[in-house]
């Protein structure tokens, strides 16, 4: 994958929106474009798109909508960020005061291949692994 403009894909589901969670966005979006990284809202109407089109590579064109069962959690997908940059941002969404956000990934030559929804499920199985790791 070619080094390029760092980004975030973000998903926010609807409920947390009508919740009036826009502070936890407004914070992590305040982070990013201090930093001066480009943010790209997903939509749960996107859940079905390649996680490689909605991140804007080559390549990947845009697919037939296809309808995805709810998700319910927030997502966040980084892409073109170096270890330092990545740590540079956690510690900043930390100062901030923005929630943890659990289901974070990084863009790979693997993933990019994926429905965001498959990326989300499978980021659901990590994080209750390690959550079930951390409670030993």
């Amino acid at each position: 994958m070619a080094a390029g403009k760092e980004m975030v894909l973000y998903y926010q589901p609807e409920s947390d929106r009508q919740k009036g969670n826009g502070t936890k966005a407004a914070k992590l979006k305040s982070v990013l474009v201090r930093m001066g990284v480009r943010i790209k809202n997903i939509s749960q109407e996107q859940m079905g798109q390649t996680v490689g089109f909605l991140a804007g590579l080559e390549g990947f064109e845009e697919k037939e909508a296809e309808a995805c069962p709810p998700v319910e959690e927030e997502l966040l997908v980084m892409r073109n960020f170096s270890n330092s940059r990545l740590d540079e941002l956690l510690m900043n969404l930390r100062r901030a005061g923005v929630e943890k956000i659990a289901l974070k990934a990084v863009l790979t030559d693997t993933n990019c291949k994926w429905k965001l929804y498959d990326l989300y499920q499978e980021l659901v199985k990590e994080h209750e692994v390690m959550s079930k790791k951390e409670q030993k």
